[in-house]
Parts: structure tokens; C-alpha cells; sequence
């Protein structure tokens, strides 16, 4: 631009009018503080956006896809189960936002309000039929008319199996005559006509069957922290953490994302070594941890490896049982860990917590991935289960579910006696 030639001068003048108007138009001006808001409306601090992703909790590295993904000026978004660890702050500004989304939107999820606010159309893939029906309609209007498409089938095939056994008893009693044979038969055709002419009924969706284990006998306390101290680089996750886990215990872990919740099972569970402080193991300490981005299973193996490997000492057979429970039967066993959807990662893990005889359960996050029935499944297996557990969860049912005694409130790592007034904390958390 310091040419002293006039053309090229001007030249470069328009150029740079023009790529600064483009430039606008693609919202670069105000592109950092859109980021800004949606990191914010996600409950990401802004400390959390100059660290590398590897030092962040689980829950804090979903909130950045999402946030990427939100971010990004795509034309359609692909959702599978956005509001997974997300407070409940963060799940009401995502469905104005989605609300008011104008582009394209396919979404997966189990929450109903979600669906309610975005969708106005929806894809049912009925298994019982292996079909995939489209109801042009809201979510709401959708469950009623795919309930009055139930009862329609229901109704045609009464009707058809009614008519088959009226036409199959009548060609039953021709039969016996030989001039009437060909007639009969026809009548059979007919009857096997109408039958596939109609839709198969659906069947009941099915449910993984769950009970954690009788837990195996140990000492008063089976599990002890004292002064747990852990940072990641220059960032303190939390200092001079005390928990004691006595048998049978029950307690509640809460602190707003990135107060350290999923670490601290970590160290529990011995998978991470703290800065400071110990964890020490009493007598007969048998621990089962689930972690909510599954890393105790071994993508590598099968679901039967990993079950085995969970329960060395249990028959094949058994433990195939066990599976089976769980929706894994047939081939399904052989499949390798790594190409399994979230929520079937979520079953295996919960299924080798079921062998493992723990008498204190580590808890992170067991209800995401699943389905309303599979969620009500754990949450009845929390509520009969005898050993200890520690939970760290964004859900009130599965809070209530445990009847905690105890809760621990991190980064601070202050323990107090279980109130209901810390219910409203949970999803906040």
C-alpha cells in the first residue's frame, strides 16, 4: 500500500474495502464475543478457555464441543445427547437457543423438555417392524399419534387373526373331503395372505435387568483419604481434601464443574496418584468404580473379555447370564468395547460392577447415556444396594434415590450431614 503508483494503490484500497466487508459479513468482528457468550451460557470460566484440553474434567470437555459445535455457523447440527453434563442453568440456555435456531437441527436425547422447545419433526425407528416412521409434528403431538398408530395396528391385526382362524377352521373341515381339497387349500393361502398383510404388534422395549452385588464383608471403614491435594500444571484442582468411606455409607460429592468431583474418584480408585495426601485401603476393601468416560473398560477387548477380566473366577456361562441381562446375548458378547454407543459402554460398565462383589461403589455420573426405563433400573439397584457409595451426579433422582448421609463440597473439601436443602446444589453442579 506504500506503492506511489495510484492504480496499484487504489487497487490494494479496494481490495481491502471489500475483504474488510466480507470479513463483517462472516461476523469476524464480533466473533470472540459470540464465543464468549456461549462459553458462558455453558458455565465455562474464562480460565478453563486458555488451558489445554487434557487438563480439563469430562464435563468441561463436552461443554467445549458443544460449545464448538454451537459456535461454528454450521448449517445443520447433529446433537446425540447434548445436555449430558450440563447444569440445569446450561440446559435452559440451550433450549432457547435451540428454540430459536434457525438452520438445520437432528437431535437425540432423553430429555423431553429439549424436544419439546426444538423439534417439529420426528423419526420413530419402531425395531419390532425395522422401520423408520416419520410424524411431521412436534414432540408432544408426535406420542399421541404414534399411541393412536398402535392401537390402529392392534386393531387391524385382531381383525386379520380373527378372519385367519375363521378361514383355517373352515378349510379344516373341507379337508377331509377330497373334492373339496383345492378349496381348502386356497382358504389356508388366504388365511397366511391376511396374517402378512398386517404389521407385527410392537413388543415391549427391552431393559437391562440390574442389581449391584451383595457387597463383601469388610472392616468399619473400609476406605480412607487424608490431605488429598491434586493440580494439573500450574492449576490447583483442590488441597487438603479428608474423606473416610465407612461400611455401608452413603455420600454425595458436589461442586460446580471442574471443582475436581471426577479426580477425586480417581484417586479413590487409585487410576490417578495425588500430589500430596493418601488414600489408604482398610480391611477388605473390594472397589468398584464406574467412570462416566468409561476408562475402566478396555476398548481393545470384547464384551465378553472385559467381563471376564472383571470376574475372573465366574463360569463363562455365568457370566454370559450376566450379560444377557444386560441386552448383551448372541454375537453381540463378541463385539469389540471400542465400536459400542455410549449408552451399551454404559451397560458394560455397569455389568462388571454387578460381578465384582464391591463393597464400595464409586459412583460418576451413572445416569447419563440411558434411557428413562435403563435409568429407573440403577436407580432401584442404588436404592437396594448395602455396601458404601460414593456418587458424583447432576441428577436429583439419582441423589434421592441414594438417601446420602453424608455430602463433601468441593474444591473446598468441606463435609457436612446430608440436608435437603443441598437438592437444589445438584443440578448446579
Amino acid at each position: 500500500m506504500a506503492s506511489s503508483d495510484t492504480a496499484v494503490r487504489d487497487a490494494a484500497m479496494a481490495r481491502y474495502a471489500r475483504l474488510d466487508a466480507e470479513f463483517t459479513s462472516r461476523g469476524g468482528y464480533t466473533a470472540e464475543s459470540e464465543a464468549a457468550i456461549i462459553c458462558s451460557s455453558l458455565s465455562l470460566p474464562e480460565r478453563v478457555l486458555t488451558q489445554p484440553l487434557g487438563t480439563l474434567s469430562g464435563g468441561q470437555r463436552r461443554r467445549v464441543e458443544l460449545g464448538r459445535i454451537l459456535f461454528s455457523g454450521a448449517t445443520t447440527l447433529l446433537l446425540d445427547e447434548p445436555t449430558n453434563h450440563l447444569d440445569a442453568d446450561s440446559v435452559s440456555w440451550l433450549r432457547d437457543f435451540l428454540r430459536a435456531w434457525s438452520g438445520g437441527l437432528i437431535v437425540i436425547s432423553h430429555d423431553v423438555a429439549l424436544l419439546e422447545a426444538s423439534v417439529n419433526r420426528v423419526f420413530h425407528l419402531d425395531a419390532t417392524r425395522a422401520t423408520l416412521d416419520v410424524y411431521n409434528v412436534g414432540w408432544t403431538a408426535y406420542q399421541g399419534q404414534r399411541e393412536v398408530d398402535e392401537r390402529r395396528r392392534r386393531r387391524e391385526r385382531a381383525n386379520a387373526e380373527k378372519k385367519a382362524a375363521a378361514l383355517m377352521a373352515q378349510a379344516e373341515r373341507m379337508r377331509a373331503k377330497a373334492t373339496k381339497a383345492v378349496a381348502a387349500q386356497n382358504m389356508i393361502r388366504r388365511a397366511e395372505r391376511l396374517l402378512a398383510g398386517v404389521e407385527e404388534q410392537r413388543q415391549q422395549d427391552k431393559v437391562a435387568r440390574l442389581r449391584f452385588p451383595d457387597p463383601r464383608p469388610c472392616g468399619r471403614t473400609p476406605l480412607t483419604a487424608s490431605g488429598l491435594c491434586k493440580g494439573y500444571g500450574s492449576l490447583e484442582v483442590f488441597t487438603d481434601v479428608d474423606l473416610a468411606v465407612d461400611r455401608g455409607s452413603r455420600v454425595v460429592v458436589l461442586g460446580l464443574n471442574g471443582a475436581g468431583k471426577t479426580t477425586l474418584l480417581r484417586l479413590l480408585s487409585g487410576l490417578e496418584r495425588p500430589d500430596s495426601g493418601q488414600v489408604l485401603p482398610g480391611h477388605g476393601l473390594r472397589l468398584g468404580y464406574y467412570a462416566q468416560e468409561h476408562e475402566t473398560l478396555d476398548v481393545s477387548r470384547t464384551v465378553l473379555e472385559n467381563m471376564s477380566s472383571a470376574a475372573p473366577d465366574l463360569p463363562e456361562v455365568q457370566v454370559r447370564g450376566v450379560l444377557g441381562s444386560f441386552l448383551f446375548s448372541g454375537d453381540d458378547v463378541e463385539k469389540p468395547a471400542s465400536v459400542l454407543s455410549g449408552g451399551e459402554k454404559t451397560r458394560l460398565a455397569l455389568a462388571t460392577l454387578v460381578v465384582s462383589g464391591a463393597n464400595v461403589l464409586l459412583l460418576d455420573e451413572p445416569t447419563n447415556n440411558l434411557d428413562p426405563a435403563s435409568r429407573a433400573e440403577v436407580l432401584s439397584a442404588l436404592r437396594r444396594y448395602a455396601g458404601a457409595v460414593v456418587l458424583v451426579t447432576h441428577d436429583e433422582g439419582a441423589v434421592e434415590a441414594l438417601g446420602p448421609e453424608r455430602v463433601l463440597l468441593l474444591p473446598d473439601g468441606v463435609e457436612d450431614l446430608w440436608s435437603a436443602d443441598y437438592l437444589d446444589l445438584v443440578a448446579l453442579a
